[in-house]
């Protein structure tokens, strides 16, 4: 493992870079797939199905008798557990909504604010190596408190064609509407322009390996939103001697286990700290059945020493990590001045997992450094915020005259005059 010890800030970027590819080493690829996907529709989605998939075919929408026997297929306990987690996620997200902000600016003048769900919707849930079907709570949940009229869930496909029962059972729980066999960059194109099967969308959310992610960012040009840059899993913990080494160890592994390009990083005040969660990540690792792909992952993980947690909290920061764990004897200190974050887990007994499953929690949430500019996925990621005015004669003589003088002064007598043939109307 590569442990560093008290690097200097100009080093710092260096440090911090995240194990990805570059844009120029995906943008062709992407490129070439949106261009046919938009030129041939469901034809090109199934060779790209069958060239990255490795399965022929020929209809990708999912049935209500598919539905029906994985319902089946899911044990009780599993239930339950989803439940709980659907319970807490509502919960949480209820909880996010707004009521109508309503101001007087000036006398007859009345400005309020309302919400107003995304019409369409598309979800993309990575199937691959792990079936993430506690995404489709993170999104769908949120999605249906929103309002939204039609909610679109793409995934992958197995070799023989499947779904994994546990993402059909989950997506019907929460209402999806619709559910197609398609993953990668073929499923982001088909959101994106609609297909002769899958309908086009307007904002597409959920995460995805590298290739997704810069999709997703190319679906913006043409007029498709997205969530956020959600690229490949990544968590920092900062921890010193009050904190439980095989805690620590524990949760670098659960994201490292996530994929060959998710990235783990350890700050600590403590040298002996750094030490300790070494040798639980040895021990840990031999145990676990995702061990190879864990492994090259904690092969681009960082134990970074730094003498005060000033310094620490300023390369956190400067990192700006997807999840955030803090457990140290001034927790306080970390949380007051996080500043760049996706979620943050505070105590020996937060695991990152917490948020991963059911404490209410959404787990989508930006990675690469854009937890800089983005927030993680949230109620208002499915609204818009619309503005209403209403203006009586009296507001129109009270702000009037400044619209008028404002729009001369920019040489746009259109604007003015708007104003002027209402004010003289009055005036008779």
């Amino acid at each position: 493992m590569n442990k560093i010890y008290n690097p200097n800030k100009e080093d710092w970027e260096a440090l911090l870079q995240r194990p990805t590819q570059t844009l120029e080493d995906i943008e062709l690829t992407v490129n070439d797939i949106f261009s046919e996907v938009r030129s041939k529709g469901d034809v090109a989605v199934a060779k790209y199905t069958d060239l990255f998939d490795g399965i022929k075919l020929d209809n990708f929408k999912v049935s209500t008798e598919d539905i029906e026997v994985a319902k089946a297929a899911i044990s009780s306990n599993l239930k339950d557990a989803i439940q709980l987690a659907k319970s807490n996620i509502e919960k949480f997200h209820k909880a996010q909504k707004t009521q109508r902000v309503e101001v007087t600016t000036s006398k007859g003048v009345d400005c309020w604010q309302e919400k107003r769900p995304i019409q369409k919707v598309g979800l993309y849930i990575p199937g691959g190596n792990a079936p993430l079907f506690s995404t489709i709570l993170m999104l769908a949940i949120p999605a249906n408190i929103a309002g939204c009229k039609e909610i679109v869930l793409c995934t992958p496909p197995d070799k023989n064609g499947e779904i994994n029962p546990v993402i059909l059972y989950t997506a019907a729980l929460c209402g999806v509407d619709k559910i197609f066999k398609i993953g990668g960059i073929q499923a982001i194109a088909a959101l994106t322009f609609g297909t002769e099967t899958v309908p086009k969308v307007y904002k597409i959310f959920g995460p995805g390996n590298q290739f997704v992610t810069v999709a997703k960012q190319l679906a913006t040009k043409f007029h498709v939103a997205i969530d956020m840059p959600a690229g490949p899993s990544e968590l920092l913990v900062v921890a010193d001697d009050t904190a439980d080494a095989a805690f620590v160890a524990s949760d670098l592994l659960s994201q490292a286990e996530h994929g060959a390009d998710s990235q783990v990083i350890l700050i600590s005040t403590s040298e002996k700290m750094i030490e300790d969660v070494e040798k639980e990540i040895e021990l840990q690792l031999e145990i676990l059945p995702r061990k190879e792909m864990a492994a090259k992952s904690i092969a681009n993980s960082k134990l970074i020493y730094l003498e005060s947690k000033q310094l620490a909290m300023e390369i956190i920061n400067e990192y700006g990590p997807e999840h955030f764990i803090v457990c140290t004897a001034h927790n306080d200190f970390y949380v007051e001045n996080v500043a760049n974050a996706g979620s943050v887990f505070i105590g020996n007994y937060t695991p990152e997992s917490a948020g991963d499953y059911a404490s209410g929690t959404n787990h989508t949430l930006p990675t690469n450094g854009f937890a800089k500019q983005y927030s993680g996925v949230n109620l208002d990621s499915f609204m818009k915020s619309m503005t209403f005015q209403k203006i009586s004669e009296e507001g129109i003589r009270n702000i009037g005259p400044a619209i008028e003088i404002m729009a001369e002064a920019e040489g746009l007598q259109a604007h003015k005059n708007a104003v002027t043939l209402r004010l003289n109307k009055l005036k008779k």
